[in-house]
């Protein structure tokens, strides 16, 4: 969520800073500020609204060959300059920047007042500078030790003090934070993003982990002072990889880079011979695969509605029973687990925190999590420890699009390797891959529909309240479509299984409530059109999803969009791209902040 970075070297701490907190403006925000040190004073400077506002009020000679800088998405206390981090101590001496949450903070805040500290903002954070204070004695690392002992909740932060020169000291504990290390410079950050045009080498810091950094130095160790020797590590994106490319917004170009992070996240695991799929990364032997008995998908958001569509696809092709279930319920619900079962724990950034607990407290009962994401080092991939990386690249834009069926492949290539240990022969085997590769293909012929999705979005943009139908395994893709137009364009839409519509949502149907049906040629067309029908002869609008010929769907609709004939396990691919480009589109006309839409982040790091 916040974005927090910090800079020692020999540049203008300023421009470091501010290049990288620009970096992170993907994560979403609704204040950020910098902290630069010189001559033995911190000068703050902050306010709300984007980097580029708080550019503006940068003094361009402002001196500082260290410091630290934050993007705040607000948790406690209002949006406004004041509750924008750096925040300091009484005497100003002492700056931090900090990501996540300080759950014993009114405690910890009322005794600090008592003893006569004054606290400027409204904020939990503001705390941890007020500590740090305290236990000041000439060594900043042990003010800041000392000052986690007290601290009970998350946080990624990083403090500066303006009577040790040079120096800045970090610690990580459920809210993520790296150090990068480069000529003569050190960097610490809450995501790589903020660093990759300065280096690629990296360290991922662990819960429990605090880190001192000069310009040319480095030290890691746990709070009780006991040395961490860690691996440095590079990163392999290059930073073209995280720049528009010509596109207007970064949604656009993540939406039109699916055909190809598709086929990465299939590239090199697909075993022709034996008609199916290679995943060393789950660590697991032939024997232990076969032993599986039940599996189940936890997530959030659009990682949870992939999950859906798994779930349905492996009890469905490779009869297993498989449930997927949202990290947030199932973190607090004591699960049990049962022997035999198989766990995946899937987030695009790796980082989020419902998901990251949710698979500790698996863990904590003896389960077996596998994680698949898309960040290399990420917590869940460290955790996890086994699991498979989507390769899908940076993904800039808030509403997740390629990240979703990238997660799809892996979940269909696992589907795939389960299959075909228990009931998939060899010609279906083979048949399975030749459906998977011919994806790419398929997405990208489904973008010659732009124009015309375009044009009815801006048709139907006017309209308040949508509804998404689907069955069977677009029933879940139904519910990523109608996310997606919530997210960006902040119009009301549900997604519903088009079953259900007569049990309720039928009740909203009339001509200002439009239908979006998904009507796949699949074993459940038929059953998807005689919803359409009920909802026509309510004078509901309809858009239909539906191959190009089907004369039938046609016929009903007010509106279709074309997608290409493919195997039936299929569609969910194709179903969910035109789904993307409609809500895109919505929000364009709309005229709303389509990479960083209000009030969401990236990665949701906090409850």
């Amino acid at each position: 969520m916040c974005g927090i970075i910090g800079y020692c070297g020999p540049r203008a701490a300023k421009d470091v800073l501010l290049d990288g907190l620009k970096r992170l403006e993907y994560r979403g925000y609704d204040s950020a500020g910098i902290c630069v040190a010189s001559a033995g004073e911190l000068t703050i400077i902050k306010r709300t609204g984007k980097i580029a506002q708080l550019r503006e009020i940068v003094p361009e000679n402002l001196p500082g060959v260290y410091g630290i800088g934050h993007t705040r998405w607000a948790t406690h206390g209002v949006v406004n300059d004041v509750n924008a981090h750096p925040h300091t101590n009484c005497a100003g001496d002492i700056a931090i920047v900090h990501n996540g949450i300080i759950e014993n903070f009114s405690a910890l805040k009322e005794k600090l007042v008592n003893e006569g500290h004054v606290f400027r903002s409204q904020t939990d954070s503001e705390v941890i500078a007020h500590l740090v204070s305290d236990f000041y004695e000439g060594d900043l690392e042990t003010a800041v030790k000392e000052t986690l002992q007290l601290l009970k909740g998350t946080y990624g932060l990083i403090c500066i003090h303006a009577k040790e020169p040079g120096r800045l000291v970090g610690a990580r504990n459920g809210s993520p934070l790296v150090l990068g290390v480069g000529q003569e410079e050190m960097f610490l950050a809450s995501d790589v993003m903020a660093t990759l045009s300065h280096t690629k080498q990296v360290v991922y810091l662990e819960d429990g982990e605090v880190v001192s950094i000069t310009n040319s130095d480095y030290h890691i160790c746990d709070l009780r002072d006991r040395p961490v020797d860690k691996k440095i590590e590079t990163i392999s994106w290059e930073l073209e990889n995280i720049e528009k490319q010509g596109h207007p917004h970064f949604m656009e170009k993540e939406i039109f880079e699916q055909p190809e992070s598709v086929l990465r996240a299939m590239q090199g695991r697909i075993d022709q011979e034996n008609a199916t799929a290679r995943l060393g990364g789950l660590n697991m032997s032939t024997t232990e695969l076969r032993d599986i008995e039940r599996i189940k998908i936890v997530a959030a958001g659009t990682s949870f509605h992939a999950g859906l569509v798994a779930a349905y696809l492996i009890e469905s092709v490779a009869q297993i029973p498989c449930t997927a279930e949202l990290a947030s319920e199932l973190r607090y619900r004591n699960p049990i687990v049962e022997r035999g079962s198989l766990y995946f724990a899937v987030s695009q950034s790796g980082e989020t925190l419902d998901t990251l607990s949710a698979m500790r407290e698996l863990k904590r009962k003896g389960a077996r999590v596998l994680g698949i994401c898309n960040v290399v080092g990420s917590s869940i991939a460290r955790e996890a420890g086994a699991g498979v990386y989507i390769h899908s690249g940076p993904e800039i834009a808030v509403a997740s699009t390629k990240a979703f069926t990238s997660q799809l492949t892996a979940f269909y290539l696992f589907t795939l390797l389960i299959a075909r240990m228990h009931n998939m022969s060899f010609e279906a085997g083979r048949d399975f891959i030749a459906c998977l590769e011919a994806l790419p293909g398929l997405i990208q012929k489904g973008f010659e529909e732009q124009n015309h999705i375009r044009a009815l979005a801006e048709k139907y943009s006017r309209y308040r309240d949508f509804l998404f139908l689907g069955r069977g395994l677009n029933y879940p893709v139904a519910l990523e479509g109608a996310l997606k137009l919530k997210e960006i364009s902040y119009i009301h839409a549900e997604g519903y299984s088009a079953a259900e519509i007569k049990h309720g949502p039928i009740a909203l149907i009339n001509d200002e409530t439009p239908s979006i049906f998904l009507v796949p040629n699949d074993s459940l067309r038929g059953k998807v059109i005689s919803n359409m029908k009920e909802v026509k002869a309510r004078k509901g609008k309809v858009i239909a999803l539906c191959v190009a010929d089907d004369a039938e769907v046609r016929d009903t609709a007010d509106d279709i969009i074309a997608i290409p004939k493919a195997g039936e396990l299929m569609y969910p691919f194709l179903m969910i791209v035109p789904l993307q480009l409609f809500a895109y589109y919505t929000a364009l006309k709309l005229g709303r902040d389509v990479d960083q839409p209000r009030n969401l982040a990236k990665s949701v790091t906090v409850e």
